[in-house]
């Protein structure tokens, strides 16, 4: 691809990634932020809701585990300990346009964004309920911003059973039904209009370090394999930032997938973003010229490049055999030339065959 297609790649992708955070044209209407404990979302989220606010759209803040309302919400709703069905009357009451409103209200409805602080009690008590669930509280003008934590582990599936008489039988119908289920990171994954996964920028820094040197990349979190309490990186965007892997799936189906950086910005406001290709941890890796990323990026003891002069005298090199490659006619062009020495002994035999 040349270099040109490629810039054109990379700004056409950062220009849908700040469309889907500022919430134009409901471009993504169910959002799936995958996080883990070495890198949370919340910053992601923060971003999310500080660009909803200037687009005057109303915030809905669902919480699992957020004890504290942010202040940016307009609606806090606890939701544990809810039912299913209960929950989403309840959002869906502060999204829906209100009863009586006009046709002019109905064809541009207010802007309103869902933010569920952790998808994973719901995906372990009802996964099956997920897809009506989005419907039910998603109508025109809104967008669903739901975070699911990839480390935490997803509980059992156990569906409800027909009475307390065959409760044996109906556990184990359950668990026969729920071997032919997805799990609940492959259903939310089909279902989302668009999935983020956050990691750390300085993971992803030393990972890329430890490639180049041909070595195996370091883990974190759970994959380490150690044993002791694990802490994470909290809810910062580190010294460096957050590396952020979108994936938007268009209506015709194509899949647009780039991985951007976000850092602070030095007056405070928000997130920066930048495309990873273009930032500079990363850009020597996809350097400019033939040789010049080399350069840069590899550090060897010897030199791999040629002076003028030894290209000069490279070039005027006559290959043994030089004249045997020129076509002399009567389809013999490819014949070997070969000059017999005073140490060559002739054979006609071998000259004949």
């Amino acid at each position: 691809m040349a270099p040109s297609a490629q810039a054109h790649k990379r700004a056409h992708s950062l220009l849908l990634f700040e469309k889907l955070l500022n919430l134009r044209d409901a471009a993504s209407p169910l959002n799936i932020l995958l996080d883990t404990l070495e890198q949370g979302a919340q910053p992601l989220t923060n971003e999310f809701m500080r660009r909803a606010k200037i687009e005057r759209a109303k915030i809905v803040y669902v919480s699992f585990a957020t004890i504290k309302k942010p202040a940016v919400s307009d609606v806090f709703i606890k939701a544990w300990g809810k039912s299913l069905k209960a929950l989403a009357a309840e959002i869906a009451a502060h999204v829906a346009p209100p009863r009586g409103a006009s046709k002019d209200t109905l064809a541009t409805p207010q802007k309103s964004l869902i933010i569920i602080d952790t998808l994973n009690p719901l995906a372990s008590q009802t996964p099956h309920l997920l897809p009506s669930f989005f419907t039910s509280i998603l109508p025109p003008g809104t967008s669903l911003v739901a975070v699911y934590h990839t480390d935490v582990p997803a509980l059992p599936v156990a569906l409800p059973g027909t009475g307390p008489d065959s409760l044996r039988a109906a556990t184990a119908a359950a668990a026969a039904a729920a071997e032919y289920l997805p799990d609940a990171l492959t259903l939310l994954a089909h279902l989302a209009t668009a999935v983020f996964r956050v990691s750390s920028l300085g993971h992803a820094v030393a990972a890329r370090r430890a490639r180049e040197r041909s070595l195996a990349e370091p883990q974190w979190g759970l994959r380490e394999g150690r044993e002791g309490v694990l802490v994470g990186l909290r809810a910062g965007v580190g010294e460096d930032g957050l590396v952020v892997e979108m994936e938007m799936r268009r209506k015709s189906g194509r899949a647009v997938a780039e991985r951007f950086v976000l850092v602070q910005r030095t007056d405070g406001r928000g997130l920066g973003v930048v495309v990873m290709d273009d930032h500079p941890a990363f850009r020597k890796a996809v350097g400019g010229g033939e040789g010049e990323g080399e350069e840069e990026g590899m550090v060897a003891t010897f030199n791999l490049s040629l002076t003028e002069k030894q290209r000069k005298d490279r070039e005027g090199v006559v290959l043994p055999y030089f004249d045997a490659q020129v076509e002399v006619g009567g389809g013999e062009g490819g014949r070997i030339l070969y000059e017999m020495g005073r140490e060559d002994d002739f054979d006609e035999e071998e000259d004949e065959i």
